[in-house]
């Protein structure tokens, strides 16, 4: 397997419940964007931000920056809904927060798979072969 490295000079988070930052985003002149639905947005704008998010997603208009989703840990009363907000929303990634061991990066991907989201890299089959024999 060949891996392709793709250098970025710079990565910008965008709290997702800031409609105008989110229109920012797509002319800012950054490698790569985070849209934050975790730490950069209080608890009563968590569905604002999912809201916003996906609409921004759907909407496009990026151009060729790689655009990211951190979402809410699966464990919190938000974190489900936003991975099935986003799972085919075209983002390039999903961002969990504070995994902490091998059934956490599981659950975030079986979560993604039940939200309809394709998986892109084989490396989540090899960690369940890893779990298996080291678990």
């Amino acid at each position: 397997m060949t891996t392709t490295l793709r250098a970025r000079r710079s990565v910008l988070y965008m709290p997702g419940a800031n409609a105008r930052a989110m229109e920012k985003a797509r002319t800012l002149p950054a490698d790569a964007l985070i849209l934050d639905m975790e730490d950069a947005v209080a608890p009563d704008a968590k569905e604002l931000a999912r809201t916003q998010i996906a609409f921004a997603l759907r909407e496009g208009g990026f151009g060729r920056r790689e655009v990211v989703v951190r979402v809410n840990g699966l464990k919190t009363p938000w974190g489900r809904s936003d991975v099935q907000a986003i799972a085919g929303s075209g983002a390039n990634a999903v961002l969990f927060l504070k995994v902490e061991d091998a059934d956490e990066v599981l659950a975030a991907v079986a979560a993604l798979e039940e939200a309809g989201a394709r998986r892109r890299a084989r490396s989540c089959g090899s960690l369940r072969s890893r779990r298996r024999i080291h678990g």
